[in-house]
């Protein structure tokens, strides 16, 4: 029986979960991609804790007019941002699933260039 997109999807991001988890001093940084909209967050699966989160739907990011990966690009800046103003620097990068390739990427990026380590 074949899987649908969404099935396959989610049994990578399983397989990707065994290996990538956040602790206090390496939070997790995932991802989830919409058909529109980009979220991400960073969490520490230890305590069960959101860190900071950013998402293409935040008001300073959504009034820009921009392609999604340009979206996706700003919202993983903003990320950084409030990442940095926790006390996060170094993360580990959870795609969901997802390929490592365009809007993930750009976000990857984005919080890559504000000044996340991973």
């Amino acid at each position: 029986m074949a899987l649908t997109k969404n099935e396959r999807r989610i049994r990578i991001k399983n397989r990707i979960r065994k290996v990538v988890s956040g602790t206090e001093a390496r939070p997790r940084l995932a991802v989830y991609r919409s058909n529109k909209e980009i979220y991400a967050q960073i969490v520490d699966d230890v305590t069960g804790n959101t860190i900071s989160a950013a998402s293409s739907r935040d008001k300073d990011i959504s009034s820009a007019k921009a392609t999604k990966s340009e979206v996706a690009k700003l919202v993983g800046k903003a990320l950084a941002e409030k990442a940095l103003k926790a006390g996060v620097e170094t993360i580990a990068f959870d795609r969901g699933g997802y390929l490592y390739h365009g809007r993930v990427k750009s976000l990857a990026e984005g919080a890559r260039e504000a000044g996340l380590k991973f």
